[in-house]
């Protein structure tokens, strides 16, 4: 699960108005039905209850991840998660979600939930690995194909794992989180 040789430094910070193209191109590279044009700026907007994140590497800050959670009373909401093709399955996604998770827990959250295409086992198994369950189906849910999501909750953050994967990642990759 360790970037091994891929990157030097691997950063996690708060997304800005200047990642907005490169997050977009990630979004379409990383889904048959990405978000709306526009919808990543309207979650930069002032007042908005969410967390915006982006994973970068390297000097020139190249973005490999990003991740948009909805604050909703005290659960987080996990609007998308995307990581690039050539940085999946080295940490990045896990790196990403504990960190929302963690902040989103400091804002209030206790619990989490999102929607995730019943066939993608990757993501699967990062999120029964931090602790989510599937609690439901939502039937043709994705426009694109009308393929099923399970419905997915975490009713408890284990605020200590995700603090032990942050601290991972801070001593493996020398992030500098937000």
């Amino acid at each position: 699960m360790t970037p091994t040789g891929k990157f030097q430094k691997l950063t996690i910070r708060k997304m800005v108005e200047s990642d907005l193209s490169a997050v977009e191109a990630l979004d379409r590279a990383s889904f048959n039905d990405p978000w709306p044009d526009g919808s990543f700026a309207y979650e930069l907007k002032p007042g908005q209850p969410n967390l915006c994140l982006v994973a970068v590497v390297g000097e020139n800050e190249q973005l490999v991840g990003a991740i948009v959670v909805w604050l909703i009373v005290d659960e987080a909401h996990i609007g998308t998660i995307a990581v690039d093709p050539e940085y999946r399955h080295h940490g990045v996604g896990l790196m990403l979600l504990a960190t929302a998770l963690l902040q989103a827990a400091e804002l209030g959250a206790t619990a989490s939930l999102l929607e995730v295409r019943a066939g993608n086992t990757a993501a699967l198994k990062l999120y029964y690995g931090l602790g989510y369950e599937a609690v439901g189906l939502r039937a043709g849910y994705y426009k694109d194909n009308h393929k099923d999501a399970l419905l997915l909750t975490n009713p408890r953050l284990d605020i200590e794992k995700l603090k032990k994967i942050a601290g991972q990642s801070q001593g493996r990759f020398e992030d500098n989180l937000v």
